[in-house]
């Protein structure tokens, strides 16, 4: 359809709720939207990567007690030297630490200068972790924890 306008909203959700009342339009939603706006699906999966995925947060102020498989959530960053990436990761892997994300964003405190967020395996509760926080803590000039929850399920 290269000839229909794209209007952005924030949600698919949205976009079917926008779409509900008129003829000459459609949105990209999965079924639930389909289901709760009562809309026709027009096409079946029209993703361009059959592995891709979309992370759901729930932010609370709460902590989450382990549940026997979480992930922690962490950001970090480090002055730019020689090697300093190397330094924030290495005690992961002396911990044996299992890193499953990592994201590196500017910092707006100066020109190449980044923040990382962390995903990896484990509860800050749990050892191996607790001793790997404790050694990052050290190596890292910005460090935290935004938190430990269990896993999602896909």
């Amino acid at each position: 359809m290269p000839q229909i306008e794209q209007i952005e909203v924030s949600s698919n959700g949205e976009a079917a709720l926008r779409v509900r009342d008129q003829e000459d339009a459609a949105a990209i939603a999965g079924q639930s939207a389909a289901d709760i706006y009562e809309l026709p699906i027009l096409v079946h999966n029209i993703e361009d990567e059959p592995n891709n995925t979309t992370r759901f947060l729930i932010i609370g102020t709460q902590p989450i007690a382990p549940s026997g498989d979480d992930k922690t959530a962490l950001l970090v960053a480090s002055l730019n030297r020689p090697g300093a990436l190397f330094k924030l990761l290495e005690p992961l892997a002396r911990h044996n630490v299992s890193m499953n994300r990592i994201e590196s964003r500017p910092s707006r405190r100066g020109m190449w200068d980044y923040v990382f967020f962390i995903d990896l395996d484990g509860h800050a509760q749990d050892e191996p972790v607790a001793g790997m926080l404790t050694e990052l803590r050290e190596q890292a000039s910005l460090f935290r924890v935004l938190g430990s929850y269990p896993k999602g399920v896909l």
